[in-house]
């Protein structure tokens, strides 16, 4: 995989690591049962969507969208963990791309586990997952409002692969999601989480203690499968009305409308930005 979040060689042994094989109750859909003032409506997204390690430039989005094979793009707004340079990530390149018709998702890079086997630059222990998670979120708000992208809109907090059977490792994971959740909620903006369905994923989907945890799930599931139905590998009862994203294909070079881009491919079914 392309330097998306952490490095593609990161990735690999954080995914070595937990021994996955590389091949969305209800969905809190509206996420509203936070005391808050009244939230704007939720804005989803049907169809398909890629992601890219670095925003493409905005000729190329005009071509892509002609094309007319994806609606959807998904952005890395921020998190010190954030694995490219977004050169072309501006609010003016947010709002354009808006108007092109996009439904763009934004991703937050923030701190991994420390039992995760990765050259991170954030981390988070067992003592301070909570201050962090909530540190993180207040960043996470700050660029995306930056972005243009306003309250309402969702943010993917991007938890690669860790070791989910290590019991203080995965409790402190869930403690720095929750708090991450917790924090967007009470600025009026929606909480999804993107994982392995092996690993991070799997922990918030199979947790007891659905307290805080994010409203919206987007699984890595590498099986070329574009559905988010069919192959849900959770309680079928969990993420529905709109709550869902798979990413089912990684490192797919395409070219459209004469520009090449490196993606990942996703079925989409969850909650974009409002912008503009």
């Amino acid at each position: 995989m392309p330097k998306h979040r952490l490095s593609r060689r990161g990735r690999y042994i954080a995914l070595a690591a937990t021994g996955a094989v590389v091949a969305a109750g209800a969905g809190f859909a509206a996420q509203t049962s936070m005391a808050a003032p009244a939230w704007p409506a939720q804005k989803t997204y049907t169809g398909r969507a890629f992601d890219a390690c670095t925003a493409p430039s905005l000729t190329a989005m005009k071509a892509w969208r002609k094309d007319g094979y994806y609606g959807g793009i998904a952005v890395y707004a921020g998190g010190r963990n954030r694995g490219c340079a977004q050169p072309e990530l501006t609010k003016s390149w947010v709002k354009s791309v808006d108007s092109l018709g996009w439904r763009i998702i934004p991703l937050y890079v923030g701190a991994q586990p420390f039992c995760q086997k990765s050259l991170s630059k954030e981390r988070f222990t067992a003592a301070d997952a909570a201050s962090v998670g909530a540190s993180n979120a207040n960043d996470a708000v700050a660029r995306a409002s930056a972005l243009g992208m306003k309250a309402g809109s969702p943010i993917y907090l991007n938890m690669e692969s860790y070791d989910i059977t290590d019991k203080a490792c995965n409790d402190a994971t869930l403690t720095y999601v929750r708090s991450f959740t917790k924090t967007l909620r009470a600025k009026t903006y929606r909480a999804g989480l993107y994982g392995f369905s092996t690993s991070s994923a799997k922990a918030v989907a199979t947790a007891k203690d659905r307290t805080d945890l994010p409203g919206n799930l987007w699984y890595a599931l590498w099986n070329g499968q574009e559905t988010t139905t069919k192959d849900w590998p959770w309680d079928p009862k969990l993420y529905t009305g709109h709550s869902r994203g798979h990413q089912y294909k990684a490192n797919s070079k395409e070219t459209r409308g004469g520009h090449t881009i490196v993606v990942d491919r996703n079925a989409w079914d969850a909650p974009v930005a409002i912008v503009g």
